[in-house]
């Protein structure tokens, strides 16, 4: 079940809370339990809670956090940030109240919050930078300059926290990344747009690395601590385009996310590596329609509706974009590109942006005490799992002296039909 506790339907950031920080919270807040109330800065302190990537840094493992949005939203921030609003990106988009009331925004709890997090990749370059200032891919484009009203630049900050002695790292197109040598890289910082990356299909290859390879690289970098690592991996993009009612986009970033899933699994162990893939929610997005097997998940049903005669595809939502009416009829499909890769797939009820859904989601395992996942389990049970079976966090009376030391390591991989989080632990 993955709802908040007051969401029946729930939305990213409390359901990050819950696999990341095992305490259910309120929707619209990260990294806090349900005493915070959304938006409401002076309902955060004392109410902040610690997240399992928290716990591994703690046990002397590395951590890193691999996304496909900006490395400041709703599911990544959960690992690292105490927020009553998920929307704080930066200080711009805090209202007055929160920012007089000493709340922080959730790129300045990225750099100052845990300053030793090793790997940190995905997109958000403009919430780090002072307000105005030009990006470095987009000069021209004003969407893309930095966004801080405190004149900060973050990039920075986050080289001055790094010891001298270690090599840090921070960069912002793909060429960098795969020309790095992980056995001289300690600390990464890579941001690769200025909000979130782009879709798959729409990907540059040249400046944009895709998930796989970021993934590769991080636990390229991660897997030299002897002790073991955690590794959040989120596909987050998935949600994006089921939001747009673009089922072509989303299905994309679902088969990137699977790309990714399959290297970690390559490059781990299941001898000591926990591997969890689920979701965090899902979306009111099905298919159906008695297609035949070889049918494009793209393509028609093989019959046309007994009520308006008209046909119809096999991916269809319950509600979003994709609503059309015309000559007071529903759309005919075959007079569209229905195959197009922004095609916005027919929806029964109008809505501008596509809902999540409140159903119960999978939760897919291997590796060491895999077997403590299986039926049905409330979402904030995963990462006890996870800290169970690495002997991190709070609960250690099971450990021995070597487990807790780190012979035995776990990691999570986190994969749904909406937004994937794949943690990886060792």
């Amino acid at each position: 079940p993955t709802y908040n506790t007051n969401a029946q339907v729930p939305d990213s950031a409390g359901t990050a809370t819950a696999y990341l920080c095992g305490v259910k919270a309120n929707e619209g807040t990260v990294g806090v339990s349900a005493a915070t109330e959304r938006s409401r800065c002076n309902t955060t302190q004392g109410n902040e809670v610690t997240s399992i990537l928290r716990w591994a840094k703690d046990a002397g493992k590395s951590v890193g956090i691999v996304t496909t949005t900006r490395v400041n939203h709703a599911t990544p921030s959960a690992a690292y940030a105490h927020s009553a609003d998920r929307d704080w990106y930066s200080d711009n988009e805090m209202p007055p109240e929160a920012l007089s009331q000493g709340c922080k925004d959730i790129a300045y709890q990225l750099v100052h919050n845990i300053r030793d997090i090793d790997v940190i990749m995905g997109g958000g370059r403009k919430y780090m930078y002072p307000k105005n200032k030009t990006d470095v891919e987009y000069e021209i484009d004003e969407k893309a300059r930095g966004t801080r009203l405190d004149g900060l630049d973050l990039v920075n900050i986050w080289k001055s926290f790094k010891p001298r002695h270690k090599h840090s790292h921070f960069i912002w197109n793909r060429t960098e990344l795969l020309t790095l040598d992980p056995h001289n890289v300690d600390y990464l910082l890579g941001l690769f747009e200025p909000g979130d990356m782009e879709y798959e299909l729409n990907r540059n290859n040249v400046t944009d690395p895709s998930l796989s390879e970021m993934v590769v690289v991080a636990i390229q970098i991660l897997r030299k601590n002897p002790k073991g690592f955690f590794l959040l991996v989120e596909g987050g993009r998935i949600d994006h385009g089921h939001h747009e009612g673009k089922a072509k986009q989303a299905l994309h970033e679902a088969v990137e996310m699977d790309r990714a899933i399959g290297q970690a699994g390559s490059m781990t162990s299941l001898e000591d590596t926990l591997t969890v893939v689920t979701a965090d929610h899902s979306h009111v997005f099905t298919f159906g329609g008695y297609t035949p097997r070889g049918n494009s998940i793209f393509g028609l049903a093989p019959m046309l509706s007994d009520t308006d005669k008209k046909p119809f595809t096999a991916i269809l939502y319950g509600n979003g974009p994709g609503y059309k009416v015309v000559g007071g009829e529903r759309e005919n499909v075959s007079m569209v590109d229905y195959a197009h890769n922004n095609y916005q797939a027919q929806s029964a009820v109008p809505l501008r942006h596509e809902t999540h859904g409140g159903e119960d989601v999978a939760v897919f395992s291997k590796g060491p005490m895999a077997h403590l996942l299986h039926g049905v389990h409330e979402q904030n049970y995963i990462p006890h799992v996870m800290a169970y079976a690495a002997c991190i966090g709070a609960n250690l009376d099971h450990c021995t002296p070597a487990s807790s030391a780190g012979s035995l390591a776990a990691g999570p991989l986190l994969l749904p039909l909406a937004l994937f989080p794949l943690s990886i632990l060792f």
